[in-house]
């Protein structure tokens, strides 16, 4: 049985990887108190011990904001790890599937983003992770990057929509950015399409997945509270009121268009990502 060893396996991505691809091998994961990114060594010992077939790096520093004051934290895990799991990964002979993100783009193109599109990050966080999509390129290791965004679902602490259902059982209005555009992932269909990149013969590199269609922060969030009406959640918000990105000042710059073409691994795959209204619908029927 194949040994597939998960990182951040107690965040939003890693809980539902470790679930899903059970099915495919025994699952070890390991969360900071196991496997702190900040200390290659660690890494390197961990994986020595392990010996796994298969290694899903779903483990970031993800604080997009507080990464422009802790930037030489956000590029040890971010920029750093990743490539010493790449490394380690080669050495074994195993695969190494690393998520990544649409913020290692500027969001100035209007036209879905290409894999082969040059990175061009505005923040600390896009560019450590760069640095890692660059260190794992430059190991001979059989790896998959895979770039995502707007990521939430049932598991883990914090995210979009669980911040949203929490703001509406608090407020009767909230005000939503309008001019940020992208597209809402589930992380099980995440999960999911990595099941399936591991059972093909997959050539190595680069690939785009996040679900199907374009939205606003403020239509998602409208979206959200539809959808939570239709199930009965207790809501007291009665308005959403869209808000520019400059009314809502933040300490790292936002794309404004980070929508990424998935049509490469749809290709590989052999099906495209469901749409992400569907997709919502599914989550917050699940339970948040």
């Amino acid at each position: 049985m194949r040994t597939i060893l998960v990182t951040g396996i107690r965040g939003q991505l890693g809980a539902e990887v470790g679930e899903i691809l059970s099915p495919l091998g025994e699952i070890i994961g390991v969360g900071r108190e196991k496997l702190d990114l900040a200390k290659p060594e660690q890494i390197r010992e961990a994986i020595t011990q392990i010996k796994p077939h298969i290694i899903i790096n779903c483990g970031a520093y993800t604080g997009v904001d507080k990464a422009e004051s802790e930037s030489d934290l956000a590029y040890q895990i971010n920029g750093v790890a990743p490539t010493v799991l790449a490394q380690e990964a080669e050495k074994l002979g195993a695969t190494l599937v690393h998520i990544s993100t649409d913020y290692v783009f500027d969001g100035t193109k209007n036209t879905p983003y290409l894999e082969t599109d040059p990175t061009h990050p505005r923040g600390v966080y896009g560019k450590s992770k760069v640095a890692g999509e660059e260190g794992i390129g430059q190991t001979g290791a059989k790896y998959y990057i895979l770039r995502t965004a707007w990521v939430y679902g049932t598991q883990g602490k914090g995210n979009f929509v669980k911040t949203m259902l929490q703001l509406g059982r608090e407020k009767e209005e909230l005000g939503v950015v309008m001019d940020q555009v992208g597209t809402p992932t589930w992380t099980q269909d995440i999960a999911k399409a990595i099941a399936s990149l591991l059972q093909q013969d997959t050539p190595r590199g680069t690939y785009h997945f996040t679900n199907s269609g374009v939205t606003s922060w403020y239509d998602f969030a409208v979206a959200i509270f539809e959808e939570a009406l239709l199930l009965g959640l207790p809501l007291q918000v009665k308005r959403v009121v869209p808000i520019t990105t400059s009314e809502y000042p933040t300490p790292a710059r936002r794309p404004a268009y980070s929508v990424l073409d998935t049509r490469k691994l749809g290709a590989v795959l052999g099906e495209y990502p469901p749409h992400w209204r569907v997709s919502l619908r599914k989550m917050l029927e699940e339970g948040v």
